[in-house]
């Protein structure tokens, strides 16, 4: 039987190509692993560009045109399986910087591909590279077998700093980038075996809070208790910005005008089978916030509601031993997630008026500001994603919202106006951001399976008021 009324040559061979691609698939992927592309070490940007020439290859080589594009900051790659210029055009967002990796962390070189049982370890393997491989081969398989779709390739290098040359890039080249939907493959299931569409991120907003209160480190037995301890004063102003206990945000008009789930996704949530206990082992958690009392309060939390969180605070003195010493300096490294009707600007002046009005000679500098994203919960494009990801993992999908957030989701749907899809195969499992981290090839040949069916769905939506496209006849092109 053909798959939501499709054409059988598309997908008749489409299982055995899912399969049969796994030398393919880790070939690729570890050319890409195995180059340290860190776009935040200024020392690593010979390999980020290298990264993005190697990355252009690899779509030229597979019959797609491919160029890459100079920006003010790392270069990106585009690239586009052309059809006709009448066909609908989806715009696929992946990034290819990677994190810092320490290797002291991990259990092998990570910038050496790593053969699992179920997939392969080394960072960038779930975030993004394996995701991208995983809609190339897909996108391939769809233009080889003439499906009446443009398919165009967007791979950024600054995704993991916060992608500062995007926006002006996107804004120059909106014409040119002009597309009809947007797919972006860099998101998480809530757990192994529960296939996930996420149709909501929370924004960011990053802080740099400092303070000098001399000129130099003091004597505590000389100064002590007469000289102001810039660590201290910065840990008091912090203190009173969330409650410890339940991680709410306690600065005045924080939450002002958050817009609450509604009773339709609140229950969609509590049915797909998340549970705080899957949740903790996931991420190695040993304990969670004590504040945190139901299941409903830990979804409300991971994804509807703004966070405060201090990742680093500087400081004195962090040797060996006991240093008596009053610091000159201190500071802290601070940043919010932010929920839908929250704007990062209004934030900022906000937060910043709550430090000062705490230490007025505190220096609080912006450093991130990313807007929420809410997407479809129903529609057309949210239709053909739930069939997708029914078809290629054979279960029905969750429909959730993620707690961490992609700039060039934003970003893009902001410059292009058109829909925006996150269609993710991570699993929690895979240490995004961490030591070890790993991709399944289950999550890839499902993947190719799911991409290949949302491909087919998008020529059948509607567009400018026609009727929708009609399957192409399956006539295969260039076929290898």
């Amino acid at each position: 039987m053909t798959p939501f009324g499709g054409d059988p040559a598309l997908y008749r061979p489409l299982g055995k190509f899912a399969r049969d691609a796994r030398t393919e698939f880790e070939g690729i992927l570890r050319t890409l692993v195995e180059i340290p592309s860190v776009s935040m070490d200024p020392d690593r940007s010979e390999d980020v560009h290298r990264c993005a020439g190697g990355a252009a290859e690899y779509l030229r080589s597979c019959g797609a045109h491919a160029t890459v594009v100079r920006t003010r900051g790392n270069p990106i790659v585009l690239g586009m399986f052309r059809s006709r210029r009448e066909d609908p055009t989806v715009l696929l967002y992946h990034h290819l910087d990677v994190q810092p990796a320490d290797p002291s962390e991990w259990h092998h070189d990570p910038f050496t591909l790593h053969r699992l049982a179920r997939g392969w370890s080394g960072r960038g393997a779930s975030d993004d590279k394996g995701p991208l491989v995983t809609a190339l081969l897909a996108a391939r398989y769809a233009a080889e077998y003439t499906l009446p779709l443009n398919i165009g390739f967007l791979w950024e290098m600054e995704e993991e700093i916060g992608s500062p040359s995007l926006a002006g890039f996107v804004q120059r080249r909106a014409r040119s980038l002009r597309a009809d939907s947007v797919l972006v493959s860099d998101t998480s299931w809530i757990a192994r075996g529960r296939p996930t569409v996420v149709y909501g991120l929370r924004g960011l907003l990053g802080m740099q809070i400092s303070l000098q209160t001399h000129e130099r480190d003091l004597h505590s037995g000389s100064t002590g208790g007469v000289a102001r301890n810039p660590l201290s004063e910065v840990a008091q102003a912090l203190a009173g910005c969330q409650d410890p206990r339940t991680g709410r945000v306690t600065i005045p008009g924080f939450t002002d005008g958050v817009k609450p789930l509604s009773g339709a996704e609140m229950r969609e949530f509590l049915q797909s089978g998340f549970t705080v206990e899957e949740f903790r082992k996931a991420h190695n958690l040993t304990r969670i916030r004590p504040g945190l009392r139901s299941r409903a309060g830990v979804i409300r939390a991971i994804m509807a509601e703004p966070t405060f969180e201090v990742h680093g605070i500087s400081g004195g003195y962090a040797g060996p031993g006991l240093k008596t010493i009053i610091p000159h300096r201190a500071g802290a490294w601070v940043s919010m997630r932010l929920v839908p009707r929250q704007d990062p600007a209004a934030v900022a002046r906000r937060v910043t008026a709550f430090l000062l009005g705490k230490n007025p000679d505190l220096q609080v500098t912006m450093t991130e500001q990313l807007e929420p994203f809410l997407g479809g919960f129903s529609g057309p494009y949210a239709d053909a994603a739930r069939e997708a990801m029914r078809y290629g993992f054979g279960k029905e999908p969750v429909f959730w919202r993620e707690g961490g957030s992609i700039g060039a989701v934003d970003t893009l749907r902001r410059h292009l106006q058109v829909p925006v899809a996150l269609l993710g195969l991570s699993l929690p499992s895979d240490r995004y951001h961490g030591p070890n981290e790993q991709f399944e090839w289950g999550q890839a040949a499902g993947g190719i399976r799911m991409l290949v069916r949302y491909f087919d769905a998008l020529t059948r939506i509607p567009r400018d008021g026609s009727s929708g496209r009609k399957a192409a006849q399956g006539v295969p092109r260039n076929r290898k």
